[in-house]
């Protein structure tokens, strides 16, 4: 599988990432099971947040990094500061509070990839780098990066660092697919636009996607006509979307691959370091990541994909 490198860490990141939205403590074998799947296609970076499960997620990766024995080789992708029901909560006291209990169930003294999971634009930045930094100097943190922070604010704080000889932001989050979204799929959420792509290329900030298949957009389980999945509707469902599936499914046939396997090599073929969480649940699903993964797509189809091109 091939690594990108985001700065602060010691070892690379595997540019498929492990969700673990459904690890909870009741289902061991599974997760187990899984993780052995992920391993075996050289996975080496999991995704989990706090509010994940209701901390359930943390607690069982927690255990099996303790029945594996495997901390060092793993990094840690975690994400903290989600607001609640009182409204945003992205300022120092939240992110320690977040980060302590994350480590407690995480049973680690460190993470590798610390995201804040939601941006507070009332918040001056300079107030959230300096919280960050306390945490990285104390080595509780290696790099942390903003889940849902729009590009114009991750320039900000990185502009606040470099003035101020602080570390800044390592990597983005945001989401970033083939089909564009409508609307946020959550409040607070942020999709990569163009402009946020060619902010990326200019700075090559790393952006680590989630929802890079567009929750099962490319799938073949939808249509036009089928609007049972009320959310996908909202989100994807355009007229412009519904063209990107077609390209994508003409490419597919063309390369003899998967439509959705087009979906994720769009996401990692872009010209920036770029990584993918990815949820599979067998490993039927698991081996389809990894061929997407190794799919080479140039910068044209990239474009047509994406419409801007006529032709490939």
């Amino acid at each position: 599988m091939k690594h990108i490198h985001i700065q602060g860490l010691d070892k690379p990141v595997s540019q498929l990432i492990m969700g673990s939205d459904f690890f909870r403590l009741n289902n061991g074998e599974e997760v187990s099971e899984i993780l052995s799947h992920y391993l075996a296609i050289g996975g080496n970076t999991i995704d989990t947040a706090h509010i994940y499960c209701g901390g359930e997620s943390e607690q069982a990766l927690g255990i099996w990094l303790d029945q594996n024995r495997n901390r060092e080789s793993i990094n840690i992708f975690t994400k903290g500061a989600h607001h609640d029901a009182n409204g945003p909560r992205v300022n120092a006291e939240a992110i320690r509070s977040d980060l302590f209990t994350s480590l407690e169930r995480l049973r680690t003294d460190y993470i590798e990839l610390y995201a804040l999971h939601r941006d507070d634009p009332s918040v001056p930045v300079g107030a959230i780098v300096e919280a960050l930094n306390e945490h990285v100097e104390a080595g509780r943190i290696r790099a942390f990066g903003g889940s849902n922070w729009t590009h114009e604010r991750l320039q900000e704080a990185n502009d606040y660092a470099a003035q101020h000889g602080l570390i800044g932001f390592s990597f983005s989050s945001p989401n970033l697919s083939l089909a564009k979204a409508n609307e946020p799929f959550w409040a607070g959420c942020v999709s990569a636009d163009a402009d946020t792509l060619a902010w990326h290329e200019r700075t090559q900030l790393p952006l680590l996607s989630w929802s890079a298949q567009a929750r099962g957009f490319f799938s073949g389980r939808f249509t036009p006509d089928n609007r049972e999945n009320a959310d996908l509707v909202r989100v994807f469902y355009s007229d412009a979307n519904w063209s990107r599936l077609r390209r994508a499914e003409e490419l597919a046939q063309q390369k003899g691959v998967s439509t959705i396997q087009i979906a994720l090599a769009y996401v990692l073929n872009q010209s920036f370091p770029t990584g993918a969480l990815i949820g599979p649940r067998s490993e039927a699903e698991m081996l389809s990541c990894n061929e997407g993964a190794q799919l080479q797509l140039t910068a044209q189809e990239l474009a047509w994909l994406d419409l801007t091109e006529a032709a490939v």
